[in-house]
């Protein structure tokens, strides 16, 4: 006795083969060692980091303000006179320091530190062989030259003021102290002599005419171009020639 069979659908008869086919090359690819094998996960890389900046270095100063160089004329005497096209000294530098001697401090007053162009140059001469020969020495502290146009520098410009510094030809520059410090001396006891009389050497050898030093200081020089001046026991007081 038969069983009764299922009627398959056509369309199923028709698409059959083909699934047949399709399981078939699966099988094939399965086998064949030529076939791809899959990939193996590969853990996500995390980002490289970037590298740290390097701290950024502090300059050893303050870079001065630039000089405006011209040509000057110191007109007149240096105590009776003018100055024409005045150079400022920048308030600090590599090789030197500005004092106020009115406000007893650090940089001195912008208005007070004009001199010719020469004077300017004669001072960084100065400066700059000094350090050169005393590498360990702090740098030479500058006070007043003249002010922007010259003229009287008298009393009421502070303490007791200039008798010169009226045509841009003088400056005053402060004995190095004992304890290094970059201020004026109160005492002569407090100056280092040594130190005070290699000033006054380079000062003369970078192109001062005459330099005036105190009545308790020892310092020495030339005949006629050293000179020994009263209230001068912590600063020399440096001319350079006119012309």
């Amino acid at each position: 006795m038969s069983l009764p069979c299922a009627e398959v659908p056509p369309r199923l008869l028709l698409i059959l083969p083909a699934l047949g086919m399709l399981v078939f090359a699966a099988l094939v690819a399965a086998r064949d060692p030529r076939s791809p094998s899959p990939r193996p996960a590969v853990a996500p890389v995390a980002p490289a980091r970037p590298e740290p900046r390097p701290p950024s270095i502090p300059a050893s100063e303050p870079q001065p303000d630039a000089i405006r160089w011209r040509r000057s004329v110191a007109a007149g005497e240096p105590a009776a006179g003018a100055l024409i096209r005045g150079v400022r000294l920048p308030e600090r530098g590599r090789l030197f320091r500005t004092w106020d001697p009115v406000l007893k401090r650090s940089p001195n007053r912008s208005w007070r530190r004009w001199g010719t162009d020469r004077l300017v140059r004669v001072v960084l001469r100065a400066a700059r062989s000094y350090r050169a020969e005393h590498p360990g020495a702090p740098p030479i502290l500058v006070g007043d030259l003249s002010r922007p146009r010259g003229g009287d520098f008298g009393p009421q410009y502070g303490s007791i003021g200039h008798v010169t510094h009226q045509n841009g030809l003088d400056v005053d520059v402060y004995y190095a102290r004992r304890d290094r410090r970059s201020r004026a001396a109160r005492r002569v006891d407090q100056v280092d002599l040594r130190l005070a009389q290699s000033l006054v050497d380079h000062f003369l050898r970078a192109g001062a005419q005459t330099v005036l030093v105190g009545p308790s200081t020892g310092l020495t020089g030339p005949s006629g171009r050293v000179r020994v001046v009263a209230n001068h026991d912590d600063h020399l007081h440096a001319r350079i020639p006119p012309g």
